[in-house]
C-alpha cells in the first residue's frame, strides 16, 4: 500500500474489540496514518482531548459509554466539525445510521468490512475536513 501523505494524519480508533481495535490500528498505520486505540467511549472521550485527531473511527456498541453518548458529547462540546468521524459498526439498522448523522457523524460503515473500504473512507474524511479548514481562497 502506498502512504497517504509525508505527516501521517492523526486518526483516533474507538472500538471495544480487541482483535477488531488491532486490526483497525494496524490497517491504519500501514496505509501512513498515526492511528491511536480506544477501547470504549470513555477512553475515546479522553483520548480526543490528549492526542486531538484529526479523525475518528467510532464503533456504537462499546461498554461504559457508547458510541451515540460520544458522539452527543462531541456534539455539545462543537468537535463533530474539528473531528471528522466515520461510525463503523454491526448495527446498521436506518435508524441508527439516521441517529449517528444527527448526531455529527459524516460517514457509516457496517462490519463486516473490506480494508480498502475503512482505508478510503477515512481518506475521505480527511480530504474533507482538509478543504472545509481551509476556507474560501482569498
Amino acid at each position: 500500500m502506498q502512504r497517504i501523505e509525508s505527516r501521517p494524519r492523526r486518526v483516533l480508533v474507538a472500538e471495544d474489540d480487541p482483535f477488531l481495535l488491532e486490526l483497525i490500528t494496524t490497517r491504519l498505520a500501514i496505509a501512513g496514518f498515526d492511528p491511536r486505540p480506544a477501547k470504549d467511549g470513555n477512553v475515546a472521550l479522553q483520548r480526543l482531548a490528549e492526542f486531538r485527531p484529526e479523525a475518528m473511527v467510532l464503533d456504537i456498541n462499546m461498554p461504559m459509554l457508547d458510541g451515540f453518548g460520544v458522539l452527543e458529547y462531541m456534539r455539545a462540546q462543537s468537535l463533530t466539525e474539528k473531528t471528522p468521524t466515520l461510525v463503523l459498526t454491526a448495527r446498521n439498522s436506518p435508524e441508527d445510521v439516521t441517529r449517528a448523522i444527527r448526531l455529527g457523524a459524516r460517514d457509516y460503515l457496517s462490519k463486516p468490512f473490506k480494508d480498502e473500504q475503512l482505508i478510503a473512507r477515512v481518506g475521505r474524511l480527511l480530504a474533507r475536513n482538509r478543504t472545509a479548514s481551509a476556507g474560501p481562497p482569498k
